[in-house]
């Protein structure tokens, strides 16, 4: 079965302080391209979410944001006291000194902006509250997983539908092969008919090279060929994974056959086939840069 490697997957925790919103989005890439965006209160955690993401979604450019609705904060500023309380007293003095009379609330509000006189108090980590992040994390990939499934089985859909596109078209040419022929031996013979009669040629030896000539513009290996590489395809599609890469490979090895089936075929109605083979494969190969 086909997976698709665009998803999006979402879940909605509501804990004793905050409000957790966790969303993960996946595109087609060549490889596995993880992009987070967490609270740093989770940073420690990112190689956690980073190698189950790995292990789940195997590629594709996945970006997984957590957000955080809070009452609270992970941080909290405090007055640092002792630094507030020398200031003062520095400021006190220097008052006396200058003969100076202090006004004390305009004076505090000076010296909170002063260095050092607020500190940030960071909260630690709670576990208790991670494990039901971390689960909650767990039920978005399980919910991009599905996506992704239900839209590989679209995918499957249109690429089974144009494999068998060009398995009908190719059961198409055969009708035109004697015609193909006939045409081919015609031109040869009108094309060579005067050098012919004008040489010294033997016609014997001269029968002998069209014939081989003509075996060289047989197309039943490339048919065989073509139909081959389409049922393994189609195998490959059925192995119960998702094999991407190994399906883009094949369907060149289909456009390799159709390109060969083109270059020989000396007749338009077949041409017209090969053309509509290219359309239908081309359609396939921009289908197989979603599938993972």
């Amino acid at each position: 079965m086909l997976i698709s490697m665009t998803g999006f997957g979402k879940a909605i925790l509501e804990l004793k302080n905050k409000n957790i919103s966790i969303e993960i989005k996946s595109l087609n890439s060549k490889q596995l391209d993880i992009n987070t965006r967490m609270p740093n209160l989770y940073k420690e955690k990112d190689l956690v979410i980073r190698n189950e993401i790995k292990n789940k979604l195997e590629r594709g450019k996945v970006e997984l944001s957590i957000f955080i609705e809070s009452v609270g904060s992970d941080k909290e500023t405090k007055i640092n006291k002792p630094i507030v309380e020398a200031y003062y007293r520095q400021l006190n003095e220097l008052a006396q000194d200058l003969g100076i009379a202090m006004d004390k609330e305009p004076i505090l509000q000076t010296i909170v902006k002063l260095p050092d006189a607020l500190k940030v108090e960071y909260q630690e980590l709670d576990e208790e509250e991670w494990n039901l992040i971390f689960e909650g994390f767990k039920t978005a990939l399980a919910a991009i997983m599905n996506f992704r499934e239900q839209e590989g089985s679209a995918l499957q859909k249109d690429i089974f539908a144009r494999i068998n596109n060009i398995e009908n078209l190719l059961a198409e040419v055969p009708q035109y092969e004697n015609d193909r022929i006939e045409t081919v031996r015609t031109r040869i013979n009108d094309n060579l008919r005067d050098f012919v009669e004008k040489q010294n040629v033997d016609k014997n030896r001269f029968e002998q090279e069209i014939i081989y000539y003509l075996e060289k513009l047989d197309i039943t290996e490339e048919k065989v060929r073509l139909a081959n590489h389409c049922k393994y395809f189609l195998e490959t599609s059925n192995t119960g994974n998702s094999e991407g890469k190994k399906l883009g490979f094949i369907a060149q090895e289909i456009g390799r056959e159709i390109n060969t089936l083109g270059s020989k075929a000396n007749h338009s109605n077949i041409q017209k086939i090969v053309i509509d083979m290219k359309d239908e494969l081309e359609k396939i190969k921009e289908q197989l840069l979603n599938v993972l």
